[in-house]
């Protein structure tokens, strides 16, 4: 037996949601919504059922439901970037003579704009009987030294010179900082297999030297490594450092992946693929090449 007896406006709101009718009304005329909505008391909260995300039903109970935190991705990571010199600037300047006064000329270096260089060289006079060569060096060189080695931005002047020649020359493989190369270096550029030439003008022979003092602009970059130590997957040594103390290289170590190495030196996968143009990648699981050189100073790209 039902002991329950509904009466009034209970019983209507009983009834009602019995049948399925709305209470927003309709057609059938039922009730206005309320104006309040029902307590706990009155509609109890649902149960989320075997079929629903369990997630989701604790973020609907929750009093402050917060959005999930987004995966990181390489994406959201702004580029590298690293200013450049502006285009005529000029980098160094100087004379050239030899010894004997037989080689005379001026060089300056200048930026493209484009983290590119150029050599130029007015005035180029020689008396010599052979073609001389220009080319930057890292290290001091001394007449009457035998080259194995052009130099950085090697090329040919001519000679012997009746009237004064100019020319511009790229300054390939100096990088974006050329400050390194230290020493200009002219050269004889005869041939190796010329023989009745004597032994200070023979091919290779180091004619005449000038110091380079550079005076280059300071760079702006985002990209600013620092040693966090070694750890699993990034467990090399640092081979090198910049004057300021920053890791300048990087040796790779047996199973090192490169998000790891990355991590190590706080820096994104972007960066240090950006400071690498030729780095070599082994797989899926992106392994590097153990013992190679990575670099992570970005002047030195």
């Amino acid at each position: 037996m039902n002991r329950t007896v509904a009466t009034g406006a209970t019983a209507l709101v009983v009834a009602v949601a019995l049948s399925g009718c709305s209470l927003l009304g309709g057609s059938d005329g039922a009730l206005p919504a309320p104006s309040v909505p029902p307590t706990a008391s009155r509609t109890p909260a649902p149960t989320a059922t075997a079929t629903e995300d369990p997630d989701a039903a604790h973020i609907e109970a929750s009093a402050t439901p917060r959005a999930p935190t987004p995966v990181a991705t390489e994406a959201a990571v702004p580029d590298p970037v690293l200013t450049p010199i502006p285009a005529g600037t000029v980098l160094t300047e100087g004379d050239v003579a030899s010894p004997k006064g037989s080689i005379h000329f001026h060089y300056r270096v200048v930026a493209d704009g484009d983290d590119t260089f150029t050599a130029q060289y007015t005035g180029v006079t020689s008396s010599l009987p052979v073609p001389i060569g220009v080319g930057f060096f890292e290290r001091e060189r001394q007449v009457g030294d035998g080259l194995t080695y052009p130099g950085v931005g090697d090329a040919v002047l001519g000679g012997p010179t009746p009237a004064p020649v100019s020319k511009d020359v790229p300054l390939d493989g100096s990088g974006v900082d050329p400050s390194g190369l230290v020493t200009l270096v002219v050269s004889s550029a005869a041939d190796a297999g010329q023989t009745d030439l004597p032994i200070e003008i023979a091919g290779g022979k180091v004619l005449a030297v000038a110091p380079v003092r550079w005076s280059v602009p300071q760079r702006q970059t985002n990209v600013h490594p620092v040693d966090g130590g070694a750890r699993s997957n990034a467990a090399g040594p640092v081979t090198a450092t910049t004057a300021s103390g920053a890791p300048r290289s990087y040796t790779v170590a047996r199973d090192d992946l490169i998000g790891d190495v990355a991590a190590r030196f706080g820096i994104s996968v972007k960066a240090l693929v950006w400071l690498n143009d030729d780095v070599q990648v082994f797989g899926g699981d992106q392994y590097l090449y153990e013992g190679t050189t990575l670099n992570l100073d970005p002047l030195a790209r």
